[in-house]
């Protein structure tokens, strides 16, 4: 419980809104996607992926958590469920290995999304987090305390941002 506050307050001091924000792809997410009126009665994590799917027009998704098909398919009944090429892939946990084997086998591409649920939740999880921030492929990365956006786009310089949400 401890670290999860020392966290949080850490966050707070690094963090900021669409005004401290100067990608312009950045800073359209945030304003049009993340801050959107859109309302769902779901936890933070949720929320941003339903509305990720949405502003994005994804059209295929891989889940960690299969539990989350049925509140995908009821708000994007559009959206598919895939296991090779995806555009969003929605974990509670991803590693450096991992993520090398997904664009090896080139599951993610150009514009894949990347949402990682609770990022700050512990030690180890944050210290994943930092870890793959680091990887040279992802260039956008976007702490959202709740959950962590990461965005492989090769025409962008890699910057990382740190958002309350």
């Amino acid at each position: 419980m401890f670290f999860k506050l020392k966290s949080y307050l850490k966050f707070l001091l690094k963090s900021t809104n669409q005004h401290g924000v100067h990608s312009p792809f950045v800073f359209a997410f945030v304003t049009k996607c993340l801050y959107s009126k859109r309302k769902w009665r779901h936890k933070k994590t949720i929320k941003v992926l339903l509305k990720s799917i949405d502003y994005f027009d994804f059209r295929s998704i891989k889940l960690d958590d299969p539990s989350l098909k049925e509140i995908i398919q009821h708000v994007n009944p559009k959206i598919m469920f895939a296991s090779n090429k995806v555009d969003i892939l929605y974990t509670k946990g991803l590693s450096k290995k991992r993520f090398d084997q997904l664009l090896s086998e080139q599951i993610l591409h150009n514009n894949s999304m990347i949402l990682i649920d609770g990022i700050h939740s512990n030690q180890k999880k944050e210290e994943l987090w930092e870890d793959l921030i680091q990887i040279p492929n992802i260039t956008v990365s976007i702490d959202m305390f709740h959950c962590g956006a990461l965005f492989i786009r090769k025409e962008q310089v890699k910057e990382h941002f740190t958002i309350r949400i």
